[in-house]
């Protein structure tokens, strides 16, 4: 069957996830940190105890997930050749721990007719097993050739923009490797669409494309440098939209601009081709 309008509210059942330090640290080399960030990439250097980056928690458990059925299994059937990551926002009440066991609840709230395609929207919420709040996630998946139901199409419209004619505070540029899906993927998301010639073609790709997360992890980390001092305790949020995809092997060029304290907005390009916008970023 298509997608179902009428599983928006529907939730999924709480399920125990958890993960370990090696999936940390993995998740840490998948974004293209390694020498320089010692405290994200290792466990075992002298005076340096292993800290986690903030994007983790869009993979965190992934694989480890205990039965029950999720929000987003609700919505219908669908290609899933044809579905990309529209947008990411995570909300962090507290750094990551870098071993832990907690549940997560995933539940939809929205589904947006864009006509030739649909936009569904879910958030998830993460606790410890004590009940602390770990972070929450809201995403949104765009699906081509869902639409058409003659729904609400959904907010629209300028969102979080840099300055106008205002040069960045910040500005750095990260190289991906030719290989990097490779990497990202053993993190949780092994879709082929990232990896499989054949199967980027039935998407439309010439080849596969990034993951959209890996590319938002750079960017985290990026930010996380740049605003934040690399000290996790500073970083509480960050949210964007992934507009154009990129490829393995491109180099991400990152630029914030301040718009108040504790907050910026920014945009990741590749040359002159925005692949996130909308971004917006809060710190302390």
């Amino acid at each position: 069957m298509p997608l179902d309008p009428s599983a928006v509210g529907a939730t999924g059942d709480v399920r125990t996830i958890s993960w370990t330090s090696k999936d940390a640290l993995l998740y840490a080399v998948g974004i293209g940190a390694g020498q320089h960030e010692l405290a994200f990439t290792t466990e075992n250097t002298k005076d340096t105890p292993q800290v986690v980056y903030p994007t983790f928690a869009v993979v965190a458990g992934s694989g480890t997930a205990s039965p029950g059925k999720s929000a987003m299994s609700q919505i219908g059937s669908f290609n899933f050749a044809l579905l990309v990551h529209g947008s990411q926002a995570i909300t962090l009440a507290r750094p990551i721990p870098v071993e832990a066991t907690a549940t997560v609840q995933d539940k939809v709230v929205a589904m947006y007719d864009k006509g030739k395609a649909a936009v569904v929207v879910t958030e998830n919420e993460v606790r410890l097993e004590s009940g602390e709040l770990l972070w929450t996630t809201r995403s949104s998946a765009f699906i081509r050739g869902e639409g058409g139901w003659g729904g609400d199409r959904g907010p629209s419209g300028p969102q979080n923009e840099p300055p106008a004619d205002t040069a960045p505070d910040h500005e750095v540029t990260l190289q991906t490797s030719p290989d990097q899906a490779f990497v990202y993927r053993l993190s949780g998301d092994r879709n082929p669409l990232h990896t499989d010639p054949s199967f980027a073609a039935l998407g439309g790709f010439d080849r596969p494309i990034l993951h959209g997360l890996c590319t938002y992890g750079f960017t985290g980390r990026a930010l996380l440098a740049a605003l934040c001092e690399n000290d996790v305790t500073r970083f509480h949020h960050i949210e964007g939209r992934f507009s154009s995809p990129v490829l393995p092997g491109d180099a991400l060029t990152i630029r914030a601009w301040r718009t108040g304290d504790g907050e910026a907005v920014f945009t990741t390009s590749v040359g002159d081709r925005t692949v996130i916008d909308q971004g917006l970023v809060r710190f302390t």
